[in-house]
C-alpha cells in the first residue's frame, strides 16, 4: 500500500497548479520544459513541483484556492462531523497530498518560527480527527454491501485503496469463518 500512496503523490506532484507571479521573471528552461516569462500579478498554470520551487524562491505564490490552510482544514473537519451516520462528505481528489504538504510546511517553519508550534499542533489535531473520522466510516462501508458509485465518488484515491483492500480482507475473513462464500 505505501507504494501506491507514493504513486498517487507522484501523480499530484505532476498535476497542474495555479500560481500568481510575485515579480517579473525571464523565461526558465528546464529539461525540455519552458516556463515564462512571468509578469508580476499574472496567473499561470504549471506543474505542482515547479510551482513549489517558484513559491520557495519568492518568484510566485500559489493561488489562494489551491492551498490548504487552517480555516479550510477546520471546515473539512466540521463538514465531516455533521454528516449523518453512515454518510461521508466529499473531499477534493488532492486533499491528502495538500494536507501532507501543509503539515510538512508548518513543521519546517518551526525551526525559524517557533511561534508556529501552536498552529502546527492544532492543524495536526484537525488532520488526525478528519482521518480517523473518515477511516471509521470507510471501515464500516467496506464491511457492508458494495457501495454505489455515488458513495465511491466521495472517496479520494487514497481512500479507495483502503476501501478496496478492506473489502477483500473482510470478504475472505467471512468466507473462512462462515464458510458461506458471497453472503453478507
Amino acid at each position: 500500500m505505501p507504494l501506491k500512496i507514493k504513486n498517487l503523490d507522484f501523480r499530484f506532484e505532476n498535476s497542474l497548479a495555479k500560481i500568481i507571479a510575485e515579480r517579473n521573471y525571464p523565461e526558465i528552461k528546464l529539461a525540455g520544459l519552458s516556463i515564462g516569462p512571468l509578469e508580476e500579478g499574472n496567473e499561470y498554470e504549471v506543474y505542482y513541483w515547479i510551482a513549489q520551487e517558484l513559491a520557495e524562491s519568492g518568484i510566485a505564490h500559489f493561488r489562494e484556492d489551491g492551498c490548504l490552510d487552517a480555516t479550510k482544514l477546520y471546515k473539512v473537519q466540521w463538514k465531516e462531523r455533521v454528516q449523518i451516520a453512515g454518510q461521508i462528505s466529499e473531499l477534493t481528489e488532492d486533499f491528502y497530498p495538500k494536507l501532507r504538504r501543509y503539515l510538512a510546511n508548518i513543521k519546517r517553519d518551526l525551526t525559524t518560527q517557533p511561534e508556529k508550534a501552536q498552529e502546527y499542533e492544532k492543524a495536526k489535531h484537525l488532520a488526525c480527527d478528519i482521518v480517523n473520522s473518515r477511516l471509521k466510516k470507510i471501515v464500516a462501508l467496506s464491511a457492508g454491501p458494495a457501495q454505489t458509485d455515488q458513495v465511491l465518488r466521495k472517496f479520494t484515491s487514497e481512500e479507495r485503496l483502503i476501501y478496496e483492500q478492506l473489502g477483500k480482507i473482510i470478504s475472505e475473513w467471512r468466507t473462512q469463518i462462515l464458510e458461506c462464500e458471497g453472503e453478507g
